[in-house]
C-alpha cells in the first residue's frame, strides 16, 4: 500500500488551484528567463536542458551549444587549473548530492574558468548553489544550478579599497554579495545543524543497537526499543509486534500507547487496521503525519485516538531473510512530517530491531532444546547411574560430577551390584568422550558387563576379558578404561573378620585403600589394556584382605587430571586429601571430595566408596530410597 498521509517529499504543501486566489498563474518560462540571476537545468545524468539568458549572458555561450550535451562536456575545465580536473570534481560531487538526498547544496567559492571563445581560458570564481526538483513520488527529475560569477569581487579584494566612483560602485557590489554570502552562511548553518541532529540521532541508535544486543526476551527489546529508541526519533510512544502463527500479531505497547483497561502485552489480528498490523501485513511503511490523518487511516485507529494522546504515527516492517517478521510503530504527541533522513534513521532501528528479535527467537528455540536434551539425560542419569547396592556389612557411597552442562551425563559410570554367588561387585569406568554419544557408548558397555557378570560368575579379570569379546562381537565401537572389583568373604576370611577384595584393572587410574588407622595405599598394579583394542589378551586379577574399617575408593581421572599438571601430581593431591579426610563417615568424605575441585572439573568425575563395617557392629542407618534430583541441580549429590 501507498504510505498514507505524507506530505509532498521536499517537505513544501501542494500549490494552492489559481481559482482559489482569484488570480492568474504565472507564466512560468517567462519569468524563468527575465530572471538576472544565472540558472542552469540539467537531467539527473548532469546533461543540460535549458539555461536562461543571464546564464548564457555570463558563460558566453548560445542555448543551441548547451541543450543535450553534459556539463561537463560543455564546460570542460582549464587542464592548467591547480585542480587536476580543473575543479569539475567538487562540483560534480555538488550536484550528484542534491540529487541523492533531495535537499540543496551550498558550495564555497569555487575557481572554474571558462573557454574565451580562442582556444584559452578566461579565469572566473563563482557562487554556486544546486537545487533538486522532485516528482510527485519524491524522486529527482531535474537539477537547478545558480551560477553567479562573483570574478570581480573576489579580484576587488586583492586590492586597496579607494574613494572614486569605481571604487563607490565596487563598493555596493561588495554589500551586495556580502548580504549574499550571509545568507548563504544562514544556510549552512542551518544545514550543519541538521548535521548534528542526525549525529545525535546516530548515537542514540549506536547505543540502542548496543542494548538490543543484550535483550533475552521479547519484553526486554521491546523495552529497550520504548525506552531509548524512542529517544532516538523523539517520540511519545512505540510499539513492537510480532507476527504469531497465520493472522496472529503479538504487539508489546508503551503504557502510552494502549486503552486505559489494555495490558503491554496485546494479541491482535494481522489484519486489524492498526498502522503496525499494516506495516507487518504488506511491508510498507505507514506514515500518519497528522491527527486528520490518523483518523482516516481506519476505524480501529479512530477509536485509538480517543484514549490516547497520540497525533501522529509512523510504522515500519520488521524484516529478516526476506520474511516479514513484525512491525515497529511509533507516535507523537503532536504533529509530525518525518523527512527523508528520519525515515531512514526508523528503518535503521527497525533493521536492528529485527536482528535482535531472531536472535532471542534462535536463543528461546534453543532453550526449548536444551529442555528437551535435559529431560532424555535426567531419564538416562536415572537408568544408568542407579543406587548401589548396600550389602550386609559393607557401606557403599557413590557420586556424579559431569563436565559438559548440556549433557548432565558422560562417559564415566559406577555400578555397585550384589551376584548369584553372594559376592559384591563394584565397577567404575570411563567410556572416551564426554557427550551424549559417550553416554550412549557407556550406556551399552555398563549393561553388557552386568550381563556377563551375572551369566558368567567369574573372577574380574575373566568377567573383562569376556565384556571385551563382547563389545567386538556387538559391534560397541569405543575404548573404554574400567576397574572391576570383587569382595566376598568365604569361611576362613570370616573367622578372622575379613574381606577379600579382587580387582582388575583395563587402564583405568588405580584404587585407593584406606586402612583403618588412616594410611592411605594406592593399589597401583601393571594395568591391563584398555577396553575395545585386542579382546584375545591375557588379564590379571588382583587380590587383598580388607581389614574391618578399610575403605576402598574407585574414581575416574577427571578427579585427578588437572591443566597444568601430571597424573602423578593429580594421584599425590588425592592421597593427601584422602589422608586427612579418610576417617570421616563415607558420605562426608565422598562430598568434601568434591568440593576439594571448586568447580573447576574439566572431565566427568566419577566416585564409588566402600568401607567394610565389623560383622559385631550394626550397619549406619539407612537414608531410604531418595528420588533422584534433576539433572542440573544434581551435580555431584548423592545417588
Amino acid at each position: 500500500m501507498d504510505a498514507v498521509g505524507e506530505s509532498s517529499p521536499s517537505g513544501t504543501p501542494p500549490p494552492v488551484p489559481a481559482e482559489a486566489t482569484g488570480h492568474q498563474l504565472p507564466d512560468h518560462a517567462a519569468v524563468f528567463a527575465a530572471m538576472p540571476t544565472p540558472y542552469l537545468v540539467l537531467t539527473p545524468d548532469l546533461v543540460i536542458v535549458d539555461a536562461n539568458p543571464a546564464y548564457l549572458a555570463v558563460t558566453g555561450r548560445t542555448l543551441a551549444e548547451l541543450v543535450g550535451r553534459p556539463l561537463f562536456d560543455a564546460f570542460p575545465g582549464n587542464p592548467n587549473s591547480v585542480d587536476a580536473d580543473g575543479g569539475a570534481g567538487k562540483i560534480r560531487a555538488s550536484l550528484q548530492r542534491a540529487r541523492d538526498t533531495g535537499r540543496a547544496q551550498t558550495m564555497p567559492v569555487q575557481e572554474y574558468d571558462v573557454p574565451d571563445g580562442a582556444g584559452g581560458f578566461r579565469k572566473r570564481f563563482w557562487s554556486l548553489i544546486s537545487v533538486p526538483v522532485l516528482d510527485e513520488d519524491g524522486r529527482c527529475c531535474h537539477l537547478l544550478q545558480r551560477a553567479e560569477d562573483i570574478t570581480d569581487y573576489v579580484r576587488e579584494q586583492a586590492i586597496d579599497a579607494h574613494p572614486s566612483a569605481q571604487g563607490k560602485k565596487w563598493q555596493r557590489r561588495v554589500l551586495q554579495v556580502e548580504a549574499d554570502l550571509f545568507a548563504r552562511g544562514a544556510e549552512l548553518h542551518a544545514a550543519r545543524e541538521a548535521e548534528a541532529d542526525i549525529a545525535n540521532r546516530l548515537a542514540a541508535l549506536s547505543d540502542v543497537a548496543l542494548a538490543l544486543g543484550q535483550a533475552d526476551t521479547l519484553d526486554e527489546l521491546a523495552r529497550v526499543v520504548t525506552d531509548r529508541g524512542l529517544v532516538a526519533l523523539g517520540a511519545y510512544g512505540g510499539a513492537v509486534a510480532v507476527c504469531e502463527g497465520d493472522n496472529g500479531l503479538r504487539i508489546v505497547l508503551t503504557q502510552d500507547l494502549g486503552p486505559a483497561d489494555a495490558g503491554v502485552d496485546t494479541l491482535l489480528r494481522l489484519d486489524a487496521g492498526y498502522p503496525g498490523c499494516v506495516a507487518a501485513r504488506t511491508g510498507e511503511r505507514v506514515l500518519l503525519p497528522d491527527p486528520a490523518a490518523s483518523v482516516a487511516f481506519s476505524p480501529e485507529l479512530a477509536a485509538l485516538m480517543t484514549d490516547t494522546v497520540a497525533q501522529a504515527w509512523a510504522a515500519v516492517p520488521l524484516e529478516s531473510g526476506g520474511r516479514r517478521i513484525g512491525s515497529l510503530s511509533v507516535a507523537w504527541d503532536r504533529p509530525r512530517t518525518l523527512d527523508e533522513g528520519e525515515v531512514q534513521l526508523l528503518l535503521a532501528l527497525a533493521a536492528q530491531c529485527a536482528q535482535a528479535l531472531e536472535r532471542i527467537r534462535a536463543r528461546d528455540a534453543e532453550r526449548a532444546q536444551h529442555a528437551v536434551v535435559q529431560g532424555m539425560a535426567e531419564a538416562l542419569q536415572r537408568s544408568l547411574l542407579t543406587e548401589p547396592a548396600q550389602p550386609d556389612h559393607l557401606e557403599v557411597a557413590v557420586r556424579y560430577l559431569p563436565a559438559a552442562s548440556l549433557a548432565q551425563v558422560g562417559g564415566d559410570w559406577y555400578d555397585a551390584f550384589l551376584l548369584g554367588d553372594g559376592r559384591t561387585t563394584l565397577v567404575i569406568g570411563d567410556v572416551t568422550g564426554h557427550d551424549r554419544h559417550a553416554a550412549a557408548a557407556m550406556a551399552q558397555v555398563r549393561n553388557v558387563l552386568r550381563g556377563v557378570a551375572h551369566s558368567m560368575l567369574g573372577s574380574p579379570a575373566s568377567v573383562l576379558g569376556a565384556l571385551d569379546r563382547a563389545m567386538q562381537d556387538l559391534a560397541v565401537d569405543t575404548l573404554a578404561t574400567a576397574v572391576l572389583a570383587t569382595i566376598e568373604q568365604g569361611p576362613a576370611e570370616a573367622a578372622a573378620g575379613r574381606r577379600l577384595l579382587r580387582w582388575s584393572n583395563a587402564g583405568h587410574p588405580p584404587p585407593l585403600l584406606i586402612d583403618p588407622d588412616g594410611a592411605v595405599l594406592v593399589l597401583e598394579r601393571d594395568p591391563d589394556l584398555l577396553l575395545g583394542l585386542d579382546p584375545a589378551v591375557e588379564r590379571t586379577d588382583h587380590s587383598l584382605l580388607l581389614e574391618p574399617g578399610a575403605t576402598v575408593l574407585l574414581y575416574t581421572d577427571g578427579l585427578v587430571e588437572r591443566r597444568g599438571s601430571t597424573l602423578d601430581e593429580g594421584t599425590a593431591w588425592l592421597v593427601e586429601v584422602v589422608g586427612a579426610w579418610g576417617g570421616r563417615p563415607l558420605d562426608e568424605l565422598c562430598d568434601r571430595l568434591l568440593a576439594e575441585l571448586a568447580g573447576s572439573v574439566e572431565d566427568d568425575v566419577a566416585l564409588l566408596a566402600v568401607r567394610a563395617h565389623p560383622a559385631d557392629r550394626p550397619r549406619p542407618p539407612e537414608a531410604g530410597p531418595e528420588r533422584l534430583p534433576p539433572a542440573h541441580t544434581a551435580r555431584g549429590g548423592r545417588r
